[in-house]
């Protein structure tokens, strides 16, 4: 009987340990090194952008120290999801896209359509109408932000060029893309440029 109580509990356990799962994600630039046993990441001199992914298996919040390139500080993991941790000296915002098949997706944008994105973008980036239940996101350095309940979500870091993910079992997939809010103010500029009528008394020059 003994035996047959401790097989059940040892089940239990481990059911309830596959549940308390927090998937971090560490946006860096330099090389992250994150060592589980001290709860601590810390990111080296170097340069150009890296992406880490751990999990911590507890239904506990739990705590981890961030030394990077933008200072010291700490970040906390409360409940279960899948998290990102800004551990570079630039904000990062971005929120949840449109990632389906790309017959589904519009390819074709009015005026109206520029404008409306443009405008999107600019109250990202001033942290204006950000919120999860809004699905977008403004993350400061060293900071940590659970982006969904979801552990099998995609999450696209900034720099990458993906514009596709496969969809599973015919459900389209749950994609949120992020962007350094630097890469964001450049695509502004380009936005409010294709919103601005040509300049009818520009003549091309004439030839020499």
């Amino acid at each position: 009987m003994k035996k047959i109580a401790f097989g059940i509990l040892a089940i239990v356990s481990l059911a309830s340990c596959k549940e308390n799962i927090k998937k971090v994600l560490v946006l860096s630039k330099g090389t992250a090194k994150i060592n589980k046993e001290a709860k601590s990441i810390t990111v080296d001199e170097s340069s150009g952008h890296e992406e880490q992914t751990f999990d911590v298996n507890s239904g506990d919040k739990v705590v981890y120290s961030v030394k990077s390139q933008a200072g010291e500080g700490s970040v906390e993991f409360p409940t279960n999801g899948y998290y990102i941790v800004n551990a570079k000296n630039d904000t990062v915002v971005g929120g949840l896209q449109n990632y389906g098949a790309v017959e589904d997706r519009k390819t074709e944008f009015t005026q109206e359509d520029v404008k409306k994105n443009l405008d999107s973008l600019k109250l990202l980036v001033s942290n204006q109408n950000v919120s999860a239940a809004n699905h977008n996101f403004f993350i400061l350095p060293n900071q940590a932000v659970k982006i969904t309940d979801n552990l099998d979500a995609f999450i696209v870091g900034p720099y990458h060029r993906m514009t596709s993910v496969e969809a599973k079992e015919g459900k389209t997939p749950e994609v949120y893309r992020f962007y350094s809010i630097k890469e964001v103010r450049e695509k502004i500029d380009k936005l409010d440029a294709m919103t601005k009528p040509a300049d009818a008394s520009a003549t091309p020059e004439k030839k020499k």
